[in-house]
């Protein structure tokens, strides 16, 4: 049986899931008939639709793993279930972050302002850029599957009240945690350095509109902030997406703790949905989609 507050997380879990679902799937459509009126897909257009298209994978995903382990815990001890959803997990989660720091690199060479050479010569061919971050992603794959491969051959699960743990060593558990991460780390990297980057780069953008003595709201300085609130929201998120994932894989090599397991899984499910309303937010295209939407949503209602 649940307690009232293992209950009450799993509906705040669920809840979480089904606003994921939604939001991602709302900026999905909303470039697809975009690209379907102007008969092409924009760079901008492709990462958002990647981006929503694996979080909603990722959500289901997550929200799936956690209620078959809360709830029929012996599923995962016999057949190969564990084994698809380690793999789907490892794809969406990856393809997850890739399509986020894709977005940052976008932001970044698109808003940001230097005169640096490299940057110049990194501005003039983003689409280059984007594709080799894809072909690294790939890379990352290919050395992510064999580590899975070996955590679950080696990670056979009790069964019984043991079902949560694992027989491996905790030291050799983590290790293969973080080679199993590592991609993960390296992409988030990328997107921490491309928001300091864009902070040193608005930061002078505003020095230097003070010595020119013009107009702070100024369309450059807007696009700065905007893209500082996507990407500083991306990074707080993360981190908490990151915390919920160590608090569930901590649960596997401690005594059972389905309360531990459970926030963790609320914690891990605030990154792909909270980020898809922020983007919503702020992408004017988005945000004039959701208010036409919601203009015609009330007057569903009133003509009832």
């Amino acid at each position: 049986m649940l307690s009232i507050l293992e209950g009450l997380f799993i509906f705040i879990a669920v809840s979480e899931s089904i606003l994921g679902v939604l939001g991602n799937g709302f900026i999905g459509l909303v470039n697809c008939i975009d690209c379907v009126k102007n008969k092409k897909f924009s760079m901008i257009g492709f990462i958002l639709t990647g981006l929503a298209t694996s979080r909603i994978c990722l959500i289901l995903i997550i929200i799936t793993d956690g209620l078959i382990k809360i709830f029929f815990p012996d599923m995962y001890s016999s057949g190969n279930l564990i084994d698809y959803i380690s793999y789907l997990w490892v794809i969406f989660n990856q393809s997850s972050i890739w399509f986020a720091t894709s977005l940052s690199v976008f932001y970044f060479l698109k808003i940001a302002n230097f005169s640096h050479h490299i940057f110049l010569w990194l501005k003039g061919r983003i689409n280059r850029v984007l594709h080799l971050l894809m072909g690294s992603l790939f890379i990352s794959w290919l050395f992510t599957f064999p580590q899975i491969v070996e955590i679950i051959n080696e990670s056979r699960m009790k069964s019984g009240n043991a079902t949560w743990n694992l027989h491996m060593q905790r030291s050799k558990f983590f290790t293969k945690q973080i080679l199993l991460n590592l991609g993960v780390i390296l992409l988030f990297t990328l997107c921490l350095i491309t928001c300091f980057l864009l902070i040193i780069s608005l930061w002078r953008h505003n020095r230097h509109m003070q010595l020119n003595v013009t107009g702070p709201r100024d369309p450059s300085t807007e696009a700065h902030v905007k893209a500082m609130k996507v990407l500083i929201s991306f990074i707080i998120l993360f981190i908490l997406y990151f915390i919920g994932i160590a608090i569930e894989i901590s649960c596997f090599t401690l005594p059972e703790n389905k309360l531990l397991f459970i926030f963790g899984m609320v914690t891990t499910v605030i990154y792909p949905w909270g980020h898809s309303f922020i983007l919503i937010l702020g992408n004017s295209k988005l945000k004039q989609a959701s208010l036409r939407a919601l203009q015609r949503f009330k007057r569903c209602e009133v003509g009832r």
